[in-house]
């Protein structure tokens, strides 16, 4: 199988990592690129590490090349653009959308959070892409919605847990810290290595983070009743990955714990659960990993799990090509099989 897939927002941290996976995919040609910044240059005049790799140009958006040239587009536009070019593709083009845009089943809760939303007849039909919980929704749909970087962080250890009533729903607190790269590739005095360099801060604290109501809303699925958390996000002086420290009450053993989460990633390839050891963001970086560690503090009775991944891996570009692999059939690791960067 050849599929040619286009990239919207090519030389963003999220697209160039798509660039990056997909030009070693075996399966995938990549047919088209757009910027808004560097539309008409060489792609490897901007992305350097592709100079004599590849050397397509950058084009403006023109939906008929897209349904002309690709099968599926991966849109790494910023939240609020996308929903604006998906709806003119969808018809010839299948989606993976790895902004906001369509996370959101609630048109409400998406307005309250980000803006309007121009076309939300297609939220109804997107398909919420954490692929190790809905394979089965992803494979043949036509719009995937990929998720946030928190919240697949989060998600992966907790959904499991809920579904199978291990932990208390009530009452959970999540302390996350992501590398810069998370802010995006654009210019921001809070990410300049003379302000997050040496440092360590929070931020969105209260109630203000957008990976909110995207958490609450996945995991109120998983128990079958509304959740709230408490979510802390924090910069540290990395370039790259996620960990969130996760604090609920545990209804069970350190061993029961540990053993759903097994039983529930059995034979996916990207999830391990560790016996004895907290995981670290090196041990991901570069990969579509999610490690998982967990203790149970006897006095307290509270579980604290560890959960590690690359944010631009697993957290936005890898998940979207496991995506994209799921949507055609193919093994959902192809392209994605590989040890982690080091250092």
């Amino acid at each position: 199988m050849s599929i040619s897939v286009g990239i919207l927002g090519a030389t963003g941290y999220t697209g160039s990592e798509l660039v990056r996976i997909l030009y070693n995919h075996p399966d995938v040609t990549i047919t088209y690129c757009s910027s808004r910044q560097y539309n008409g240059n060489k792609i490897s005049e901007i992305l350097s590490f592709l100079r004599g790799y590849l050397d397509i140009y950058l084009e403006e958006f023109d939906p008929e090349k897209v349904r002309q040239r690709c099968d599926l587009v991966f849109s790494c536009l910023p939240h609020g653009l996308s929903m604006d070019f998906v709806p003119r593709v969808l018809d010839n083009t299948r989606v993976v959308d790895l902004s906001a845009d369509y996370r959101l089943k609630d048109v409400s809760i998406y307005k309250s959070w980000y803006k309007e939303h121009s076309s939300p007849r297609l939220i109804e039909n997107a398909v919420y892409g954490l692929c190790e919980v809905y394979r089965e929704e992803i494979t043949g749909a036509r719009l995937v919605a990929n998720p946030g970087c928190y919240p697949t962080s989060v998600l992966l250890p907790l959904i499991p847990l809920l579904k199978a009533k291990l932990i208390d729903p009530r009452g959970i607190i999540v302390d996350s810290k992501s590398g810069a790269s998370g802010a995006g590739r654009g210019l921001s005095l809070k990410t300049h290595i003379c302000e997050a360099g040496e440092s360590f801060s929070a931020y969105s604290v209260g109630r203000k983070h957008r990976h909110i109501p995207e958490i609450e809303q996945e995991l109120s699925i998983a128990s079958g009743e509304d959740i709230n958390i408490e979510f802390i996000p924090h910069l540290v002086p990395i370039s790259r990955g996620i960990l969130s420290t996760i604090y609920v009450r545990a209804l069970n053993t350190r061993k029961v714990l540990v053993d759903g989460l097994k039983s529930f990633y059995e034979g996916s390839a990207f999830v391990q659960v560790l016996d004895d050891d907290m995981p670290a963001t090196k041990d991901v970086r570069g990969t579509n990993r999610c490690l998982v560690g967990i203790e149970v503090n006897p006095i307290t009775g509270r579980a604290i799990i560890v959960s590690v991944i690359d944010n631009l891996v697993k957290g936005a570009s890898g998940q979207a090509v496991q995506n994209m692999n799921i949507m055609f059939g193919l093994d959902e690791t192809q392209g994605l099989d590989y040890i982690p960067l080091f250092p």
